[in-house]
C-alpha cells in the first residue's frame, strides 16, 4: 500500500511539474488586396523589386497591405508575428515619408542589399504562453538562423533568403512554455511574401 501511494505520488508530481505537451497548428495567410501585386516571394533586393517596393510605399492609408503584408500572418491566440525584409525596408521608408506629406525618397539600395529576413514573435495581450524558441522547418529539417534572440516571452530570428523560397512549404514553430504553435506556410502563400 505504501509503495502504491509513493508511486502514485511520483506520477502526480511528474504530471504537475512538466508543462503540457500541446501543439496547435495554423495555416499562414497573406492579406488580400495588396497592390501592386507580387508573386515572386521574398528575394534579395534587385532593381525590379526595389522600384516595386517604392511604388508600394506610395500607397495611401494607415495600413496598406503591400507594406504590411505580414499583418495576421500565422494568426493565433498566443503570438503576433512581424516580418522584415529588404522589400519591406524600402516600402516602409517610402510610406513613412509619404504619410508625412513628403515626396517619395530613394531609399539606400546598398543598405537594402545587406538586409536579411527577420521574423519576430511577440505575445498577444493576455496570452499566458511565453515564447521560448522560434524555429523554421524546411524539408523536415530546422533552418539555421544567422541571428536570433529570445527573451521576456518574445523573440526574433533572422534568416538568409533561400529559407523562404516559394518552392516548398515551410513550418514556423512558435515554441512556448505551455504549447507550441506550428504555422504551415504553403508555396502559394510564400509567393506573396515581399
Amino acid at each position: 500500500m505504501v509503495r502504491w501511494c509513493l508511486a502514485a505520488g511520483l506520477v502526480l508530481a511528474g504530471t504537475v511539474a512538466s508543462p503540457p505537451d500541446a501543439t496547435g497548428q495554423v495555416q499562414a495567410t497573406v492579406r488580400p488586396g495588396a497592390t501592386p501585386s507580387w508573386n515572386k516571394g521574398i528575394l534579395p533586393i534587385s532593381p525590379e523589386s526595389y522600384y516595386h517596393a517604392i511604388e508600394c510605399g506610395t500607397q495611401g492609408g494607415d495600413d496598406p497591405p503591400c507594406v504590411f503584408w505580414d499583418t495576421g500572418l500565422c494568426q493565433n491566440d498566443d503570438f503576433t508575428l512581424a516580418a522584415y525584409s529588404a522589400y519591406k525596408q524600402v516600402a516602409y521608408e517610402v510610406w513613412v515619408a509619404v504619410q508625412k506629406g513628403q515626396p517619395a525618397p530613394q531609399p539606400d539600395f546598398q543598405a537594402a542589399r545587406r538586409t536579411r529576413v527577420t521574423i519576430s514573435a511577440t505575445p498577444v495581450a493576455g496570452a499566458e504562453n511565453p515564447l521560448t524558441d522560434l524555429v523554421l522547418i524546411r524539408g523536415g529539417e530546422p533552418v539555421l538562423s544567422v541571428d536570433r534572440s529570445v527573451r521576456d516571452g518574445s523573440g526574433r530570428a533572422t534568416f538568409d533568403y533561400p529559407a523562404w523560397a516559394p518552392t516548398a512549404a515551410v513550418t514556423l514553430q512558435l515554441v512556448g512554455e505551455a504549447r507550441t504553435i506550428s504555422c504551415v506556410i504553403e508555396p502559394a502563400v510564400l509567393q506573396q511574401f515581399r
